[in-house]
């Protein structure tokens, strides 16, 4: 290259002499020597982002490990549990109680599922005429976490309807199909425990005994309208019925009651009269004695004695009053009278 245009390039570039760049620091530099290493920790986490090759199992679940398509036996209980992406899987599901309400609200299918409850349309049945009737249920069980895995393997995900919602539904159908309508409401706890008894025996004699029923619970009998008006026609009978025998106990009671009084009433009248007979039959034995013992004690003596007491009275009115009339009864049966000749309005009677 000619000089000249050697000076141009210098002058260009801002002379003949370019400066010189400061020395990199020491951390630079050994980040330099580290930058592979940080992009093979960046791909990690980013492949543990992406291919998520872990699982965590909460509480009231377990988890099914499934290697390439086949499902592991033992489950996996609440934790952290690792998995290799792509050839292995997870799936989660529930232990805790869950519920399925048969409720006539909708039409058609399955209504919203929350939290483990799950509401389905109300259980129609043919009553033993052909009648329909519908009827409301509320059943809770939970998943056995120890045959879980075998359980999933064997029914799926959907073991719900398959377990429960089908076996409920065959047995309110059966059991309530062998009653008339009418039947129905006075003998609701004899049907519901029927209904629960054999939704238990049906779900525990299925292998390994996959799911644990809590209770069945008959909420509602829903009835035709003629056989609502025909049950209310019968209700209302019966109570009249009542009524009427109520009224007639009720007469009979009081007619009990005034026959007790008018029987209590004559027998105290018969006491008191039969208490009057004996103070008189007492008093006229008592009476009689006395007379017996006067008359005992009347000896000739004492009727001598007497006479002469009544004698001396005598004499003693005739020395008072020499007037007086005097006389005299023999035997002593009669009592001697004397009578005043000067004052004829008193008289004396001696015994």
């Amino acid at each position: 290259m000619p000089a000249d245009l050697n000076d141009y390039f210098n002058k260009k570039n801002g002379g003949g002499n370019s400066p010189k760049m400061p020395p990199k620091p020491d951390f630079i530099k050994n980040l330099d020597k580290k930058t592979p290493l940080l992009y093979v920790i960046l791909a990690i986490i980013v492949l543990l982002v992406v291919a998520k090759p872990y699982a965590i199992i909460n509480s009231g679940q377990v988890g099914i490990k499934v290697t390439t398509g086949k499902f592991e036996n033992t489950p996996l209980y609440p934790g952290l549990h690792l998995l290799i992406p792509g050839i292995q899987k997870i799936i989660v599901v529930d232990t805790k109680v869950r519920i399925i309400n048969y409720k006539a609200e909708k039409d058609g299918a399955d209504f919203a599922s929350n939290d483990g409850v799950m509401v389905k349309p109300a259980i129609s049945v043919l009553d033993a005429r052909g009648l329909p009737v519908s009827i409301d249920l509320t059943v809770q069980y939970r998943l056995k976490a120890q045959s879980a895995p075998k359980t999933i393997a064997t029914w799926g995900l959907s073991w719900e309807e398959k377990i429960i919602n089908a076996v409920v539904r065959e047995v309110a159908r059966n059991i309530v199909g062998s009653y008339k309508a009418e039947e129905l409401p006075p003998k609701r706890n004899e049907i519901a425990k029927k209904i629960e008894d054999k939704i238990r025996q049906k779900v525990d004699s299925l292998p390994s005994k996959p799911v644990v029923l809590e209770a069945v619970q008959l909420r509602e009998i829903s009835l035709p309208q003629k056989i609502k008006d025909q049950i209310e026609k019968v209700q209302v009978a019966k109570q009249e019925a009542q009524r009427v025998q109520y009224e007639v106990e009720r007469a009979k009671k009081e007619a009990e009651k005034k026959a007790a009084l008018a029987q209590g009433d004559a027998d105290a009248k018969k006491i008191k009269a039969q208490g009057e007979a004996q103070k008189i039959t007492i008093e006229a034995d008592a009476q009689a004695k006395a007379n017996e013992l006067i008359a005992k004690s009347l000896t000739p003596e004492l009727i001598n004695l007497k006479q002469i007491q009544v004698q001396g009275k005598f004499n003693e009115a005739l020395r008072v009053n020499k007037d007086a009339k005097i006389f005299l009864t023999p035997g002593g049966s009669t009592p001697n009278i004397w009578v005043d000749s000067q004052s004829k309005q008193r008289s004396t009677v001696a015994r």
